[in-house]
């Protein structure tokens, strides 16, 4: 559970990074949010899935005590916030290509 909620906050911050950064494919900053969420938490278990080491709290004693080793930290925040990131540009750029086929 606690992976999941890493996933959601780096994709919340990876979203808006991305609208924020590249304003052509901002979708405003709930369009921004939705998508990085989505992508946050699709991303970490992706590469959850691809790097099974940075997935998965530890075995043995960390699990057992509840805690996650720092590896697992750093990829569910890495695979949230790129797939956030990632989700709101592909998102921005359909958007892009939509508005743009509707004018012309």
């Amino acid at each position: 559970m606690l992976n999941i909620i890493i996933q959601i906050i780096a994709g919340l911050i990876g979203g808006n990074a991305a609208g924020a950064a590249g304003k052509q494919f901002s979708l405003g900053p709930i369009g921004n949010s939705i998508t990085g969420l989505l992508g946050g938490v699709g991303g970490g278990q992706l590469l959850g899935m691809l790097v099974p080491a940075l997935g998965a709290a530890t075995a043995g004693a960390g699990a057992a005590g509840g805690g996650m080793d720092i590896g697992s930290i750093v990829g569910q925040l890495a695979g949230g916030g790129v797939g956030g990131a990632v989700l709101t540009v592909i998102v921005g750029l359909i958007k892009q290509k939509m508005a743009a086929k509707s004018v012309a």
